[in-house]
């Protein structure tokens, strides 16, 4: 019953929250919205020009400490992690990928993993939204399959033919661990159907403190379930600053608009927007049409950026459960990241590293200190920077996981 109230208490304030919204973007900047298309043109040719924009020589002459420092960190990881892995021939993963119309947030993050994946050395495969799994079973003849407990994921997969192929194939299969308090349906209904279709392992994109420390995670553990734990990170393959460029715009937001998020834009972000020329992105902006996913493009945006404006939603301030994807991406790319306070934070990340405010207030106040004070502000970028590339991006978090699934082999 709490839950259905829960349900229909957001359907009976989801008309006010558009409204309000829609409010909201009509007193951004207008410039921001002006120049919206115009800059995004710019970021595109820049991808289309990588071998003119991203040259060694550049790189070596720039005296921006930023792009130094990113660059030199970008190799040593990559000589570290290349192939790394790949005398694990037993390991072939097949990664279901939503499209990025169905799911923005779950494209980029699977999206990043198989790139991961694939530069430590294992060989991956992605099933795309309208693909069958058939062909990808005979031809690929993978060893683990992951996918999400959601219905919409498992009612693209021909459960069937995956039983047929494990009659004389080792497949293991993993789902996400995914609550009933996030929307999802009964956890016990979904364990018991995990065991008729002999699910393996769970994983998930939450911290493993989190998972230990939530209740609601008891279950998987009682039925004997281990969750691997995935969490976000940034892809040194597109997440690093481009050199020659100015920070000429005032700062750079890159996320989608939905409910659960409205409240806190319209506390945090109004006084920013409305007082400052910027970039805007992302899918759900009634002002952006034709969004149009592209994270190579993205490093190109960010470079330009005095400020990496960063938010996250109630769930992940009141608990220590996530930071956004978009926390790693500000820091490999050396934006002076303006934050609130999520609870993992300080978990993850010196205090060193960002521009963290509690309160609407307190944001406003410290976004004019950073537009005030550069030095100060490329001081914690370049320490972020440093901390993501040494411990937070996709590389660990494949690494972690091939770890882990080798223990179950």
């Amino acid at each position: 019953m709490s839950t259905i109230k829960h349900y229909l208490k957001i359907a009976f304030h989801r008309p006010i929250l558009y409204w309000n919204f829609h409010n909201f973007e009509r007193n951004v900047h207008p410039q921001t919205w002006k120049q919206h298309d115009e800059f995004l043109k710019w970021a595109q040719r820049c991808t289309e020009n990588i071998n003119v924009m991203e040259t060694q020589m550049l790189y070596e002459e720039s005296n921006d400490p930023i792009v130094q420092q990113g660059h030199m960190l970008v190799q040593k990881i990559t000589k570290e992690f290349s192939g790394k892995y790949s005398h694990l021939e037993y390991l072939r993963i097949l990664v279901h990928l939503p499209s990025p119309e169905a799911s923005p947030g779950g494209f980029s993050l699977f999206n990043n993993f198989i790139q991961a994946l694939d530069f430590i050395g294992i060989p991956v495969k992605a099933l795309e939204w309208n693909q069958h799994i058939e062909t990808h079973l005979y031809e690929f003849k993978p060893t683990v399959f992951i996918t999400s407990d959601n219905k919409p994921y498992l009612a693209k997969i021909n459960w069937d033919a995956v039983s047929k192929y494990r009659k004389d194939q080792n497949l293991k299969v993993g789902l996400t661990a995914s609550l009933e308090e996030y929307g999802n349906t009964s956890l016990q209904g979904r364990l018991d159907w995990a065991q008729k279709h002999q699910v393996d392992f769970y994983y998930s994109f939450r911290p493993p403190e989190y998972l230990h420390e939530r209740k609601e995670y008891k279950p998987f553990f009682e039925k004997g379930y281990q969750i691997h734990s995935i969490e976000f990170g940034a892809n040194p393959l597109s997440h690093y600053p481009i050199p020659n460029l100015k920070r000429d715009i005032n700062f750079v937001f890159l996320a989608s608009s939905n409910p659960a998020k409205l409240k806190r834009y319209f506390a945090f972000l109004k006084p920013v927007f409305c007082q400052y020329l910027g970039f805007i992105d992302g899918p759900g902006w009634s002002r952006i049409k034709n969004f149009n996913f592209n994270q190579n493009r993205d490093r190109y945006i960010y470079s330009r950026a005095k400020i990496g404006i960063n938010l996250h939603i109630d769930d992940q301030i009141e608990w220590a459960n996530e930071l956004n994807e978009r926390t790693y991406m500000l820091a490999a790319c050396g934006v002076p990241q303006l934050i609130d306070n999520p609870k993992l934070l300080p978990l993850r990340f010196s205090p060193d590293c960002f521009f963290v405010a509690s309160t609407p207030q307190e944001y406003e106040s410290l976004f004019e200190e950073i537009l005030s004070n550069p030095q100060s502000a490329q001081k914690k970028a370049l320490q972020a920077q440093k901390e993501v590339f040494a411990k937070h991006t996709t590389f660990h978090r494949a690494e972690s996981f091939i770890l882990a699934l080798t223990q179950i082999m």
